[in-house]
């Protein structure tokens, strides 16, 4: 019987179930199954220790308690980061709901249409404010944004450029810290020098194929960069701008004074800093960069019957299509937060926008004023929310800090003396009257001093906007909170989340995202953190963080962590990253060469090249296992410049290979370090582990294994747990780590955060053997499935002994010849079902890869078995000549609501048979809004953004 403990009710399978089960994969009991899945000898030898599970109710009281040790103090920081207020409305509707949240990435299009829109009204934001017409649906952060635009404008540097070597990127000196640390990591392995300089004296005597400029910069400071940006495309050199897009409210938009690319982060609008992340970064260029653009493009097509309809345009999983030809590694990015702060726009208008921009003018405006009479010098002539403050002779630097801080106020300290102040939203007239406070009677000013509000403009008109922005009608409707919150819904009610059935995307891990692991997010003391406050204001962060990492270390076998990659392709750069900075210590920098099979994920290879290194193919054999031979005669070919082996355990055609401990000790045997992809870790956790195997470095799917939600998209976290002989190597943060070895992979210290509390709160609510039986039971439910399909469709590969791991292929690929039916069909026939598809067509062209979770429910796969008998048996119906060959329920799915109701049904099928295919659908049908998307007229007539 169940019992109230977290992990009943994270599992889905009770004792009840088993013996059924376990009867239909044809053995005794579970650990006998575990036996024939997982090869003997890499199972762990004793069970993980972790402290005892908790409670839900014990783990609310701990994670407040670690909530309180955070001291949250008025902070002026800035440097890319401001407190901001999210909307109660988006707030309870967006972030706290199931249905946004616990979505899948949308490649199915015809079931996200809900936050397909959302992502297209952030996209038209960018590009309003940017004053440039292609953008993306976010990328990771501002720092690593940059990087991107480097290599874009390098990837696509004229010939004359090629020829000539050109390889340097000019960056302006006043760019945030973290930024040029990021752009210093991303571009030595690309072979591209950094020359930093003052743009506005730089003369281009020396050739650079591209700028990155920040505006404001770093100093608060607006610049008038239009004759720059002439200069620089003259010279054939493309401008990318760091940029504010509140900022870009009141100013003039780069795309106006000639910028090649905007990049930013667009975390103040309404998005919480919550340490550092995860907050959605943004990319707008211009259309002739459209193939090159990084990251995920939202566009409009339309379905078969003409309707407008939203998709994934042009990039849609380039990398698993180009690998390492792939123009970047990003697969995920910053989904969720990007849709809020698209719904942030929405919201506010671009009067309510502009009138949070003005009111944040005119208090650094009337501060910047007060300061000056009181004998401070304000460097930064034109500023929008920061001041950059030279003290007077005599003031004493030490004893405003200690003041500040006994107010709880947080000031940016300039190494050179000066002072930093950012205004944001929050800020309001009594907290300028503190700040003057502070300032006067620090400086011994004992009078008098009175605040009083400056509303006069002293930006010049050249640095005004003048052109209009977000006049769709989306951004000037719902500006009360009953009609967002209706639109909100609307939308959600487009969109298939785990809040209705269970999602099988195999290697995508997408399990229940517990209401107690998300419910402290809504504390205000993990969301209003600042990245670069003193450390011992966040006592609570760094107390998750140590234990977290120590439970990551039990759980990996390796003992040091890194928090900073945002995203799960991020951490498999980090983790190249930091074998190439081993090698580099180890005077071995030849080594540059990574093999990775061909059954890889698509951002492997891509990660690789990112990372400088030279990428050679791995075959593998029949039955989808590496193929050793050819691992050992590569290995030895590259044996003086093997870097490293990049593989999945198990492996993306979801078998744990026999041989991977030799396969192991082969590249060892050869100098080379192995790198553990942690895609599939949720098979592994409590039975096996990365070091245990051999591997020497991994990363971990948060968003994945650790119950991450996956918000449409991202966040994601991608954490890298090394050896100890890689510790030393792993990126370091030149905001808060005082002397910088290895600099950054990402914009904060600690990457998303926020994110590990969700993560953390999973494993201490599972425990040691709570985590162990979850992995057990993703690998049952995972061969319950393909004990129920291998006779019908068939399983593509399997274990020596007939097992699969936590996932399983569906075999597809024969029905094309013999009906007419491809897997594609089939996924948007589940559809009609109310299931999301599983993963179309990798790793293996024609099929389908299924993955059930140790979260669903006996009735819900029971449910998803049927549905694909149902579809199986309506393929025989075509093949048997009951159904038309042109016109059946297959070829024409998904059938929406409009195609249903119409008096012009014409098909030769039953509107029955199209809409309720099984009765159980009755009781929660899935209505779907729009039918089969036109992915090519999509791609060809390119529209991504709002009309």
């Amino acid at each position: 019987m169940k019992n109230d403990s977290f992990v009943d009710r994270h599992n889905g399978i009770t004792g009840n179930d088993l013996p059924v089960m376990l009867n239909a994969i044809g053995v005794k009991t579970l650990d006998n199954l575990i036996d024939l899945t997982i090869p003997s000898d890499i199972k762990l030898k004793k069970p993980l220790q972790l402290p005892p599970a908790m409670s839900e109710y014990e783990y609310s009281n701990h994670i407040l308690s670690l909530a309180e040790k955070n001291k949250i103090f008025k902070t002026y920081i800035g440097m890319g980061y401001y407190n901001t207020i999210t909307p109660a409305v988006i707030w309870r509707n967006v972030f706290e709901n199931p249905v946004w949240y616990t979505s899948y990435t949308p490649y199915q299009a015809e079931i996200s249409q809900g936050r397909l829109e959302a992502l297209l009204n952030f996209q038209t934001m960018v590009s309003d404010l940017t004053a440039l017409p292609l953008t993306n649906a976010s990328l990771l952060d501002e720092a690593t944004a940059a990087a991107e635009a480097m290599t874009m404008f390098h990837n696509t540097r004229s010939k004359v450029q090629e020829q000539a070597g050109v390889n340097t990127l000019l960056v302006d000196k006043e760019i945030w810290d973290q930024t040029l640390s990021v752009l210093q990591t991303r571009s030595v392995p690309q072979g591209i020098s950094l020359l930093i300089a003052d743009v506005s004296t730089f003369d281009f005597s020396t050739p650079v194929f591209g700028a990155i400029i920040q505006y404001p910069n770093a100093n608060g400071d607006i610049i008038d960069y239009a004759s720059f940006v002439e200069k620089a495309h003259a010279h054939d050199c493309r401008v990318a701008v760091a940029t504010d897009l509140l900022a870009l409210t009141l100013l003039t938009p780069p795309g106006e004074w000639g910028a090649d690319v905007a990049f930013g982060s667009s975390q103040r609008f309404g998005i919480p800093l919550s340490y550092g992340g995860p907050s959605a970064a943004f990319f707008a260029t211009r259309d002739s960069f459209k193939r090159d653009l990084p990251g995920r493009i939202i566009g409009i097509s339309k379905d078969t019957q003409g309707r407008p309809v939203y998709r994934l345009a042009l990039q849609t999983r380039e990398q698993h299509i180009k690998r390492e030809k792939a123009t970047s590694n990003i697969c995920t990015a910053q989904a969720l937060l990007a849709t809020m702060a698209g719904f942030y726009a929405v919201y506010h208008g671009p009067e309510g926008l502009k009138r949070i921009a003005n009111r944040i003018y005119h208090h650094t405006e009337t501060l910047a004023k007060v300061l000056t009479s009181l004998g401070f010098y304000v460097i930064n002539t034109q500023y929008f929310d920061t001041l950059k403050i030279s003290c007077p002779a005599k003031f004493s630097l030490k004893t405003l800090r200690e003041r500040a801080l006994k107010q709880q106020i947080n000031l940016r300290y300039f190494s050179s003396g000066e002072i930093g102040i950012s205004i944001d939203e929050t800020t309001g007239n009594e907290d300028i009257a503190k700040l003057i406070k502070l300032f006067s009677t620090t400086l011994g000013n004992m009078s008098s001093v009175t605040y009083y509000e400056h509303n006069d403009t002293t930006l010049p008109l050249y640095l005004q906007r003048s052109s209009p922005f977000l006049q769709q009608p989306v951004f000037n409707k719902y500006h009360s909170e009953t009609e967002m919150m209706r639109y909100i819904k609307k939308l959600e009610r487009k969109d298939i989340s785990l809040a209705h059935s269970m999602i099988s995307l195999g290697s995508c891990t997408m399990k229940l995202n517990a209401a107690a692991e998300m419910l402290p997010l809504n504390h205000p003391a993990w969301g209003t953190m600042h990245p670069f406050v003193p450390s011992d204001q966040a006592q609570g962060y760094h107390e998750m963080f140590a234990r977290l990492k120590d439970f990551l270390s039990e759980i990996t076998g390796f003992p040091a962590v890194t928090f900073q990659p945002n995203s799960g392709a991020a951490g498999e750069y980090t983790g190249l990253i930091t074998i190439r900075n081993y090698f580099k210590s180890q005077k071995q920098s030849q080594r540059n060469v990574i093999l990775i099979p061909s059954s890889a994920h698509g951002t492997n290879p891509a990660s690789a090249v990112q990372a400088g290194y030279e990428v050679v193919v791995v075959n593998c054999d029949d039955r989808g296992n590496v193929d050793v031979a050819d691992l050992r005669t590569k290995a030895e070919q590259h044996k003086e410049q093997l870097a490293a082996l990049m593989i999945t355990y198990p492996s993306t055609h979801g078998v744990f290979e026999s041989a991977i401990r030799e396969i192991c000790d082969i590249v060892h045997n050869n100098g080379g370090q192995v790198y553990m992809d942690g895609a599939n870790m949720n098979a592994q956790v409590g039975l096996t582990s990365p070091a245990t195997i051999g591997a020497d470095i991994c990363h971990l799917n948060l968003h994945k294994t650790f119950a991450i939600p996956h918000g449409g998209g991202g966040p994601g976290v991608g954490p890298v747990c090394a050896a100890s002989h890689l510790a030393p190597y792993l990126p370091q943060h030149p905001v808060i780590d005082n002397e910088v070895t290895y600099t950054a992979v990402a914009a904060a210290p600690y990457g998303s955060a926020a994110i590990y509390a969700i993560s953390y709160g999973y494993i201490c609510m599972m425990g040691a053997e709570g985590l162990t039986d979850a992995t057990k039971i993703a690998i049952l439910n995972a061969n319950y499935l393909a004990a129920k399909l291998k006779d019908t469709y068939g399983i593509v590969y399997s274990g020596e002994t007939g097992r699969v791991g936590h996932e399983m292929i569906l075999e597809c690929r024969h029905f094309k010849a013999t009906s007419g039916i491809t897997e594609t069909d089939i996924a948007k026939r589940l559809m009609d079902f109310g299931f999301h598809a599983p993963t179309l067509s990798f790793p293996v062209h024609g099929t389908l890869m299924v993955e059930p979770t140790e979260s669903e429910s006996l009735a819900e796969l029971d449910r998803f078995v049927e549905t694909m008998l149902t579809i199986y048996n309506e393929i025989k119906e075509i093949e048997n000549g009951t159904a038309d060959r042109t016109d059946n329920v297959l070829l024409n799915s998904p059938h929406c609501e409009f195609d249903v109701m119409s008096d012009a049904w014409s098909h030769s099928y039953s509107r029955e048979k199209a809409a309720y295919p099984l009765e159980w659908v009755r009781e929660n049908k899935f209505w779907l809004q729009v039918g089969r998307v036109d992915n090519a007229y999509g791609d060809r007539n390119l529209v991504c953004t709002c009309k």
